[in-house]
């Protein structure tokens, strides 16, 4: 009998001590129907865990109003079913300004609605609601403040602000301030951010950074058209997993990031070993991007297994010179893209236009990036555009479905290859290359050519390599050569019995083509 009063004993203070890991927001007094602000009982709630080693702070369903919440290690927010968390739209609610980045510059700013500094094991998660109320944040976007008058907000922003490292982009420094992230968590480890509904960011909605090993899984972001109110951004963060997430933004989707310019350089943090899974994109600039700001470097990222519907883009990587950086080591696969307002996949180093420089620190580089099993319906097929100095290197296409209004363009690039890629045009070839230099071009077909218009496209360049194709009857040109520059091009292994013209050469190009 004593020994089951033990276990019994045992088991109750287990459940006890189980129960004191939750604090109960309403407990330190927050209001659950947003007649008072719980800033303040939120605090309490946070200290109270954070005292005792770490918990759970807990909201019951209902309806709360607050100012930033702040996190500290070891500890879980719990939104429950039914909860939602209303951030007042007060700006001075966000002071004392804190340290943040913003578009990849290093400053102090207004506080993040959810912010962490140096924390560890912290978690947002539960199937309540979180809203931003941006709204009167988005007036003050970078457009409309360059027109405003000063504010007091202005005056402290530069305040805090003289000696930053601002980034190489001119009139920078004419913004009068910055919104804030919705969660933003700095040199944090171990992060999740799971199960939760996020509407109305001010500005960026899920932004880690310089994080390890954060995991944002089961999310849904619903922000209206609005400024720069991206989906999930991490940003210099290694070890990251995106999963299963539903996203429909003012902005792009996903971002990859690591700081802009000269700050991102002097940082010198990548952003790496990410992996992004089984995610849906609705409205959005882009469903999974790269930069622009990329300074410190991207590599070893993995996306697969998502759908993309409505967005502008699917894929982009974007950078400028001035960056500097690499993006290296990309790979995609199993992706569904429909509606696509503008591109399948961009790879652009001139998102701003600029002028060839010499080869430096500020040259940015993209290389070894790979694509395989997509289905595509969309405007332009890809649009690859790299520098002079520096052409984008090693990407590969493979098992690619396409349906669009024109195909592919690529310029200044290096050893591009496609593999069984099918892309369907209205207007134009299915592949167009200019100062391309190693192009491998496998069984590529167009199943709906033009008259007068070749299937491939080749300006200026040089070692291309032509195998197995097989166009379709009706084919008007499958191969079109021209430019001065282009050397060194050989067909093997093709059947253009069906194209009226297989190969068509400009006067310029001098050497003889190969065909085998």
């Amino acid at each position: 009998m004593k020994y089951i009063l033990s276990l019994l004993l045992v088991a109750f203070l287990a459940t006890a001590g189980q129960a004191q890991q939750y604090f109960n927001v309403t407990t330190y007094g927050a209001k659950k129907d947003s007649s008072a602000l719980a800033t303040q009982a939120i605090k309490k709630a946070i200290d109270a865990a954070a005292k005792g080693g770490g918990g759970t702070v807990y909201f019951p369903p209902g309806k709360y109003k607050t100012g930033p919440i702040h996190l500290k290690s070891n500890i879980t927010i719990l939104i429950d079913a039914g909860a939602e968390i209303h951030f007042t739209d007060n700006f001075d609610a966000y002071l004392p300004m804190v340290e943040s980045r913003w578009e990849g510059t290093d400053v102090t700013n207004f506080s993040p609605l959810f912010y962490a500094n140096k924390a560890e094991n912290i978690a947002i998660k539960g199937r309540g609601l979180i809203d931003g109320h941006g709204k009167k944040w988005w007036a003050y976007s970078e457009v409309h403040v360059k027109k405003s008058p000063g504010s007091r907000w202005q005056d402290e922003f530069h305040r805090l602000n003289k000696d930053i490292l601002r980034p190489d982009l001119p009139g920078w420094v004419e913004r009068g301030f910055l919104r804030p992230p919705f969660i933003q968590f700095m040199h944090c480890k171990n992060v999740l951010i799971e199960g939760i509904t996020i509407r109305n960011s001010p500005f960026w909605t899920v932004n880690p950074e310089f994080c390890e090993n954060v995991t944002v899984n089961g999310v849904t972001i619903n922000n209206p058209p609005s400024p720069n109110t991206d989906g999930i951004n991490p940003e210099s963060c290694r070890y990251v997993h995106i999963s299963n997430c539903h996203i429909s933004v003012g902005d792009d989707c996903i971002t990859i990031k690591s700081g802009k310019d000269r700050a991102g350089r002097k940082m010198n943090v990548p952003a790496e070993n990410h992996t992004i899974t089984n995610c849906t994109m609705l409205s959005g600039h882009g469903g999974v991007v790269i930069g622009s700001e990329m300074s410190g470097g991207v590599k070893k990222i993995a996306i697969s297994n998502c759908v993309f519907d409505g967005t502008d883009r699917g894929i982009r990587i974007k950078t400028a010179r001035g960056r500097g950086g690499v993006v290296e080591d990309i790979r995609v696969d199993n992706i569904i893209m429909k509606n696509i307002r503008d591109q399948a996949i961009v790879l652009d180093m001139q998102y701003a236009k600029t002028n060839p420089e010499p080869v430096s620190e500020r040259t940015p580089a993209f290389r070894n990036i790979h694509f395989s099993n997509i289905t595509a319906q969309v405007n332009q097929a890809g649009y690859l555009n790299g520098l002079e100095e520096m052409p984008i290197e090693n990407v590969t296409f493979t098992d690619l479905q396409i349906r669009a209004k024109t195909g592919f363009v690529i310029k200044s690039a290096r050893d591009i290859a496609f593999h069984q890629v099918k892309v369907s045009t209205e207007a134009g070839p299915s592949i167009q290359a200019e100062n391309v230099q190693m192009l491998e071009i496998n069984a590529v077909k167009n199943p709906t050519p033009q008259a007068g218009k070749p299937v491939l496209d080749l300006v200026n360049v040089q070692d291309a390599f032509i195998t197995n194709a097989f166009p379709v009857a009706g084919t008007d040109i499958y191969l079109k050569i021209s430019g001065d520059k282009s050397r060194n091009i050989s067909l093997e292994s093709n059947q253009l019995k069906a194209a009226k013209t297989p190969v068509l050469k400009a006067e310029e190009v001098k050497e003889e083509i190969v065909l085998k």
